[in-house]
């Protein structure tokens, strides 16, 4: 009976060490099914679908989208939405590619709140491409804009605007998205007014503003700009804007270092514009609060009406000369502009500009890209400039034309020689590659 007892016994305990270890088991599995079951499938699968639709081109992602229900949910995410480029022409007279209306009806209709970094790129010249753009400008009363461009790849689309029209459509913007960063509105009819509703509304947010070639600005529309957007680092403007108290305006304690200042001067009527001379004071109150701006200029006058600049110091730092320059005023450029950085001429005439070079090579001494189009050097010359720079030129675009061969070198053995001091294998070119 004991020996029973016991055997009884021995099974019972037996009965609950498997059935405690059954049960161990069982929570072990349940954990671990746990584990598995924990990724919500459907919202990484959206997160993945989604990832891959913003490296898709707009017109594949709109085909994806009709895959399944799923997909057309990815496809109409507010992330999607965030950046768009609207590109307008005439479909009738033109070939180029054109932003469907179907689609700009549904962007207006579901994510016009979502848009924020937002550019208008006008394909063609057409009076209605552009008030296509303005249309759809004053239909974004919901938006938050951060970035707007409007651009015009063929002249002169919005100029031909009525201007109150255009001002109408872009104060929309101005005044709905408050949190405005960029801008730009090359060549358009954008004026005083409009100015100041722009800086009511997003003076704390401005960083880049540029707006060339805007003849209804005045130099009083750009200043209130500077008066009161004191985080403006980048901006674009012409010639005719820029004045003492601008510069000022920027160089104050309470506006931010400039970062990118751009400058255009431009003469379409020879011996008809007058050019003011900015007070050797002022660029210097503005450097001494700006030490690291790019000042870059570039010209595009009449070999006249060059007489107001260059006559002191300027710290311009990339220099571009759009039409013929004459040598007394690169000689100029090299005792004046000791900042240089870059310089590129397309023209000068047939006097070589030998000593002209040599001046610049000598006195500025950052200078890093050189590129000149038709214009003459003597080979020896060009020698002594490259060796005179180093290897610190890490561009150089030189037509062919431009080398004059001497006693000294010949064209076939030029390229050796300038090779060697800038410290890489170098030809000149057969076309100008700015």
């Amino acid at each position: 009976m004991k020996r029973g007892r016991k055997t009884n016994e021995a099974n019972s305990s037996s009965s609950e060490d498997t059935a405690e270890k059954e049960s161990k088991r069982h929570k072990v599995v349940e954990k671990k099914t746990t584990v598995v079951q924990s990724p919500d499938w459907a919202n990484l699968l959206q997160d993945i679908i989604l990832q891959v639709f913003q490296y898709l081109p707009l017109l594949d992602r709109a085909h994806a989208s009709q895959v399944c229900r799923s997909w057309n949910q990815v496809f109409h995410m507010p992330d999607l939405w965030r950046c768009f480029e609207f590109e307008l022409n005439q479909p009738a007279t033109s070939n180029l590619r054109t932003t469907h209306p179907e689609l700009i009806k549904q962007i207006i209709k579901r994510h016009s709140n979502h848009l924020q970094y937002v550019s208008f790129k006008v394909v063609d010249s057409s009076k209605e491409s552009a008030e296509a753009a303005c249309d759809i400008l004053s239909q974004l009363v919901n938006c938050s804009l951060k970035t707007l461009g409007l651009i015009s790849t063929a002249r002169p689309s919005f100029m031909d605007l009525p201007k109150s029209h255009f001002i109408s459509a872009l104060t929309v913007v101005f005044v709905n998205s408050k949190s405005l960063s960029s801008l730009k509105i090359d060549d358009t009819p954008v004026d005083d007014p409009s100015l100041k509703v722009l800086v009511a509304n997003n003076s704390d947010t401005l960083k880049l503003l540029k707006m060339s070639s805007c003849p209804h600005v005045s130099p009083a529309g750009i200043l209130c700009v500077a008066d009161q957007c004191h985080g403006l680092r980048e901006l674009a403007l012409n010639y005719h804007l820029l004045s003492d108290e601008l510069l000022l305006a920027l160089s104050s304690e309470k506006h931010v270092r400039l970062e990118h200042l751009r400058i255009d001067v431009v003469s379409e009527n020879p011996g008809q514009t007058q050019f003011h001379t900015i007070q050797k004071s002022s660029w210097d109150a503005f450097i001494k609060h700006s030490p690291k701006v790019n000042l870059v200029m570039y010209f595009f006058l009449y070999e006249e009406e060059f007489d107001p600049f260059f006559r002191y110091e300027t710290p311009v730092t990339h220099l571009y000369f759009g039409r013929s320059v004459s040598k007394d005023v690169l000689g100029r450029v090299g005792m004046t502009c000791p900042r240089l950085v870059e310089l590129v001429v397309c023209a000068n005439g047939l006097r070589p500009l030998d000593e002209e070079l040599i001046c610049i090579a000598e006195r500025c001494k950052f200078l890093s890209a050189v590129g000149l189009g038709e214009c003459e050097v003597s080979c020896s010359a060009f020698v002594e400039f490259v060796k005179m720079c180093g290897g610190r030129l890490s561009q150089l675009s030189i037509m062919e034309e431009v080398l004059i061969p001497d006693q000294k070198y010949s064209l076939e053995q030029i390229h050796w020689e300038v090779s060697k001091h800038l410290g890489r294998v170098w030809f000149p070119d057969m076309m100008p590659t700015w």
